[in-house]
């Protein structure tokens, strides 16, 4: 099953996820949806320094929007915050320093957010890696898992409340306006992969760094579609940017970007759908939970693929996720707590 999952996301991927892909979906893009002013509403993108991250943060910018840049290096957020301020001439781009792998921090970081600024609109999750080998951080959690979802998980969590009570917000994938929005960036890789509960930290049998990105993306899917549930006032939505050339894809996957070439999209195209997501309100008329391709609701699951969750699968991700999302928020100590790998 897992053979033909792969031959079939593959032969999809080179029909849609490239440029030609990209350039045949836009015929269908109305142009004037994205018309729009958004001066003085507020966005956080994280990994917002380079690729898509800084491709949608540009774009944002040169709407009026407020941009808050979460990067891991701050040095190069410093320097792509100079970039997009000077072709944007936006002065209201900031910069915060934020490891998303390190998971106390990142509840920190959101806590001190709500207590500084009074409202939040658009909350953009970017920021992932591919650690191709297996890394544990300093609180013994896998670094794509700590970074790909226990890190969104406690960054959305924590600004719920924030997103919840802001005021007449821009609808990016909004259901309806006012509403508040938060959008993941995902892969299409996802749809090889189902959710495996009894293993989120990959411990189990050998260690394939695609493999565990993808299902840390189908674990993204997964917690937008259960937060779009419990959050009516929030859209939701989930997105994948095709395949772009990227840094990222150059560093974490050299043969896939070099036998590709220039058929990939570039990050403007990847970026396409983020932004039509967090700006339009033709995003306004789709239904909150969703994953997105080229600006429209796509399936979630290849057919016959055999990728859908039970209930009880989903109960037990999520059960686990706030477990270790409760220890995360725990002071800090010389002795840092075991988590066990099994989560």
């Amino acid at each position: 099953m897992s053979f033909y999952r792969n031959i079939v996301w593959f032969l999809k991927g080179i029909h849609e996820y490239t440029r030609s892909g990209y350039e045949q979906a836009a015929k269908h893009f109305v142009a004037k949806e994205l018309d729009v002013a958004v001066v003085g509403r507020s966005f956080i993108i994280t990994g917002a320094n380079s690729g898509i991250g800084k491709a949608t943060a540009t774009a944002i910018a040169k709407k009026g929007g407020t941009v808050h840049m979460l990067c891991r290096n701050k040095e190069r957020a410093e320097k792509a915050k100079e970039d997009i301020v000077r072709e944007t001439g936006n002065t209201e781009v900031y910069v915060h320093h934020l490891d998303m792998s390190e998971t106390h921090k990142v509840w920190e970081f959101a806590e001190s957010f709500k207590m500084q600024y009074p409202s939040l609109n658009v909350l953009i999750n970017n920021a992932g890696c591919m650690v191709n080998k297996r890394e544990v951080n300093d609180d013994g959690l896998e670094k794509n898992f700590a970074t790909n979802t226990l890190g969104v998980y406690l960054l959305t969590q924590s600004l719920i409340p924030l997103l919840q009570k802001s005021r007449d917000p821009r609808v990016p994938s909004p259901l309806s306006h006012p509403l508040f929005s938060k959008i993941t960036v995902t892969s299409g890789g996802m749809l090889v992969q189902k959710l495996q509960p009894d293993d989120l930290q990959s411990a189990k049998g050998s260690f394939d760094g695609t493999m565990v990105y993808a299902q840390n993306k189908r674990q993204q899917v997964v917690l937008t579609e259960q937060w779009a549930k419990h959050h009516p006032a929030i859209h939701f939505s989930v997105m994948h940017p095709g395949w772009a050339d990227t840094p990222a894809v150059s560093t974490s996957m050299p043969q896939f970007h070099q036998m590709m070439g220039e058929r990939l999209r570039s990050a403007e195209q990847g970026a396409d759908t983020v932004v039509w997501l967090a700006l339009t309100r033709a995003a306004g008329r789709t239904r909150s939970g969703k994953f997105f391709q080229d600006r429209r609701a796509v399936p979630a699951h290849l057919p016959l693929a055999w990728t859908h969750s039970s209930p009880e699968e989903v109960r037990s991700f999520m059960t686990q996720l706030e477990i270790l999302a409760q220890a995360a928020k725990q002071p800090r100590t010389d002795a840092q707590p075991s988590f066990d790998p099994t989560y």
